[in-house]
This record gives C-alpha cells, sequence and structure tokens, in this order.
C-alpha cells in the first residue's frame, strides 16, 4: 500500500512532475541496488538522471544480456554512452580543444589596437605640423567694420601667400635682410558655393595699390600709402596683406595659407615630382637651376628654380614668371588628381605632411580635419574648371617697372568672384580675338533686335589656363 503511494506521487527531487510519471532515464530502485548519493563525488539525481533499464534499451538497442542498465550494476555510469551530466558544465573541455581561438582573437584585438594608436599619432603628427596664426585673426577683429560683407555664404575666399623669407632653412635661396619678408607669391583662390569650379587669381607684387593702416609687429601703426602691394606683406604680415587685398577686390577673405619655400618643394616630391617641357634649356645661377630642353620631371628642388626662375627665362617680367607658375600649379593639381593622390590615404599623407610643415594658417583651418574638408571638398572639381589667371593689369604709366589695374576688366573679375558668378579662362592670344569677335557682332546686330527679349549675358573671358592643360603643349 505504501509503495503504491510512493509511486504514485513522484519523487520528492522532482515536485514539479504529475504524480505517475518517471522521468525518462531515471532507474527506478531495486532492492539491494547502491544509492548513487552514497558514492563519493556523486551528483545529486536531479542534476544527474540515468537512463532506466527497459526505456534505455529501447533508445539504444542494448541487448538484454548486458544485464540491467546500460551504465552497469555499479550506477556509477563509468560504461557504455555518456549523459549530460558527464560533460564539463563550463565548456573547458570545448576551450582546449579550439586554443587557437583565443589566440587569434588577442592577435586582433592587438593589431586593431595598434592600428588605432598609429593612425591617431599619425592624425596628432599631421595636426601638430601647422601653425596657427592667431596675431593676424586679433588685428582682422580690430578691423572688422572696415571689412567687406560675405555675399555668398556657402563660397570660399582664400588668400595663398608665397613668402620669400630667407631666414631658417631658406637661408640658401638669397639674403636674409634681418628676417625681413615680401609675399613673393599672391593667389586669391575662390571656391564656388557649389564646388564646380575653382578660380585662382594671380596678384602681382608690383602692383600699385592703397595699402591702409596697419600694425607692424612691435605694435607700431603704419601709415596709409599709395604702394607696390607686396610691402603691405612687410609692413604688417598677413594681416595686413588681408586688408589690402578686400579694399582692392571688395571680397572678403575667409581663410588664409602661408608657405615657404620648403614648403612647396616638399609637396612636389611627395608626389614624384612633376612634368614639363622646355623649349629651350635653363641655366639661372640665381635660381640654382639648371636643365636641357625637351620634356622632364622636376622634383622640388628643380621645381622651386622653376617657378622662381626670372632673369633668364622668356622676357624676364614678372608677369611671365606669374603665367609659369599658374601653370606648373596646375599642372601639379593635375597630377594629385589623375594619380588618385586625393582618393588614397597612403599616398595623401606625405603630401599633408609636406604642406603642413611649411604651413601657417588661420584658426579656421589651423586643423588636419579643417584641411582635409578643404581638399575633399575640392577633389571632385574637373580639371578644366581649376583655372588660373592674372588680374588685368598693364604698366604703370609714371613708372614701367610697376603694375596698375586695367579697368573695367578688373572690377568686372572681382564683381564675378564676390557675387559667385563664372568666369572663364582662354590662353593669351585668345581674348583679343574673343573681344573683336564680340564687337563685330554687335555692329552687325539688326536694330530691331534690342526689341526682342534680352539675350544672357557672357562670360567673361579672361587670358590663363586650366589645370587641364598639358604643359608639354604650350
Amino acid at each position: 500500500m505504501d509503495a503504491d503511494v510512493t509511486d504514485s506521487a513522484g519523487t520528492p527531487a522532482d515536485p514539479d512532475l504529475p504524480a505517475g510519471d518517471t522521468p525518462q532515464g531515471r532507474s527506478q530502485e531495486e532492492p539491494g541496488a547502491t544509492d548513487p548519493k552514497d558514492e563519493p563525488g556523486a551528483v545529486p539525481e536531479k542534476d544527474a538522471p540515468q537512463d532506466s533499464g527497459d526505456e534505455g534499451k529501447a533508445d539504444t538497442g542494448a541487448d538484454d544480456s548486458g544485464g540491467g542498465d546500460q551504465h552497469g550494476s555499479d550506477g556509477k555510469g563509468a560504461v557504455g554512452a555518456q549523459t549530460w551530466a558527464d560533460h564539463p558544465k563550463d565548456g573547458s573541455a570545448s576551450r582546449r580543444k579550439r586554443p587557437w581561438l583565443r589566440w587569434a582573437a588577442l592577435g586582433a584585438s592587438f593589431l586593431v589596437m595598434i592600428s588605432a594608436g598609429a593612425g591617431w599619432w599619425l592624425y596628432k603628427k599631421l595636426d601638430g605640423n601647422i601653425t596657427t596664426d592667431t596675431s593676424a585673426a586679433a588685428e582682422l577683429k580690430v578691423y572688422e567694420k572696415e571689412r567687406p560683407t560675405p555675399v555668398v555664404m556657402d563660397a570660399q575666399n582664400i588668400l595663398l601667400i608665397g613668402s620669400d623669407s630667407r631666414a631658417g632653412d631658406n637661408k640658401k635661396y638669397g639674403r636674409d635682410d634681418g628676417g625681413s619678408q615680401r609675399s613673393d607669391t599672391t593667389i586669391l583662390l575662390h571656391l564656388a558655393a557649389d564646388r564646380k569650379s575653382a578660380t585662382a587669381v594671380s596678384l602681382p607684387r608690383d602692383l600699385m595699390v592703397e595699402v591702409p593702416k596697419c600694425r607692424t609687429g612691435d605694435d607700431k601703426e603704419t601709415r596709409e600709402r599709395f604702394t607696390q602691394f607686396n610691402s603691405a606683406f612687410e609692413l604688417g604680415g598677413t594681416a595686413c596683406t588681408i586688408r589690402t587685398v578686400e579694399r582692392l577686390t571688395g571680397i572678403r577673405i575667409d581663410h588664409h595659407m602661408v608657405v615657404d619655400f620648403n614648403g612647396f618643394k616638399d609637396m612636389v616630391d611627395a608626389v614624384d615630382g612633376v612634368e614639363i617641357c622646355l623649349k629651350e634649356p635653363i641655366d639661372d645661377k640665381d635660381a640654382r637651376l639648371e636643365l636641357p630642353a625637351g620634356r622632364q620631371t622636376l622634383n622640388g628642388e628643380e621645381a622651386l628654380g622653376y617657378v622662381r626662375a626670372r632673369k633668364t627665362l622668356g622676357d624676364g617680367s614678372d608677369t611671365e614668371r606669374m603665367e609659369r607658375q599658374q601653370r606648373f600649379l596646375g599642372a601639379l593639381v593635375n597630377k594629385m588628381q589623375s594619380n588618385g593622390v586625393l582618393l588614397n590615404p597612403t599616398r595623401l599623407y606625405p603630401v599633408l605632411d609636406a604642406a603642413t610643415k611649411s604651413l601657417t594658417t588661420d584658426p579656421g583651418l589651423d586643423s588636419l580635419r579643417d584641411l582635409y574638408d578643404l581638399v575633399r571638398s575640392m577633389r571632385d572639381v574637373p580639371t578644366e574648371q581649376v583655372q588660373f589667371l592674372t588680374v588685368p593689369r598693364q604698366p604703370y604709366r609714371q613708372n614701367p617697372n610697376r603694375d596698375e589695374l586695367v579697368e573695367p576688366d578688373a572690377s568686372e573679375l572681382f564683381k564675378q568672384l564676390r557675387e559667385d558668378k563664372p568666369v572663364a579662362v582662354v590662353p593669351a592670344d585668345e581674348p583679343k580675338e574673343k573681344e573683336e569677335e564680340k564687337e563685330k557682332a554687335q555692329d552687325e546686330k539688326p536694330d530691331d533686335a534690342d526689341s526682342g527679349s534680352e539675350s544672357p549675358t557672357p562670360t567673361p573671358t579672361y587670358s590663363g589656363s586650366s589645370a587641364a592643360d598639358d604643359l608639354c603643349e604650350q
């Protein structure tokens, strides 16, 4: 009677089981059988279920002659198939079988850490190369009321200044006049708001302009004067040059960059040189340049001499030198875009390293992220839309060794840039032909033609070049 009650109620170790059910794989107690709980190190019944005799045979196909259940008569489970209780619960055996997984994970983590650390180190190195011109920003703030108001907010106007300082590493290029310097090359770079074109306008260093009052390095104020353009940099540094350009053009300068000789030649070396063609050999001791005629690739030192040479190339004028500088810069831009430099971080790094080492800029462009964003915004500009020209000028009437603006052409150019409107450039001999054709067409126009709808205003055309031009076809 007692046995019947026990069988129908289930074992005390499994209170959740329904009455009368026996868990599969659990043996019924037999008289004289050894209790598993009495074995040393045994697992309690609820954690280590065993197969019942008959059911175990049915499931596994065990022979009756085996005598009792599969685990042997001693109940220890030492013989036959293992149950889940016989496997290590912490999975240590599985980990022991595949130690390479742990090493692979550790190796991958190490590589990620090394890569991240190297990337951060390179970023900080390039970022630290840049010199911030805080003094120019402070002075411009003082004269804020005098500065032009931006017309097109998304367009960018950047003043690029090539310093002719002979101090420090640049002393081999000429005499150092006590650290004084003038702007050897000044270019106003206009980036269209849609970033579909870029126009670089050279401002002649001998152009006669109004230079405003400027503060000097020793906090003195210079007087306003009418003088040649590049003296503004010597008198009042970058801020004075910016204010002079803004007064001349009416264009608000958003950013500025000052690059010295070493920065330029290192950038040329970083792109493995730039190809040019020479109609005649060059032997210019002042420019430290000796080159044969024909097609050739210039390294950084040779390129610097090429863009600085004046006395032995062409007519020796600064005008012709500016045109040569523009064509070479166009070839440099073309080399960077055609070789995928701007899209390849591995090739872009040495270019950025060379540029940042000799670069001084305003606080708005003094980080690597700022410069990269600027370069990235320009990388999709078609090379034929990267244009170079010199502001319309002619010999100054009182001194033929100086220049003056040609009006109204210069004012029209400045207005187009200020309002972010297009300009076009053509080789030097074409603007006159186009102007003659325009005048001829105007003369032949019927009188009643004015009564119709107005034709679109033609794009102003100037003498210049583009980055798509081949120097060997000039």
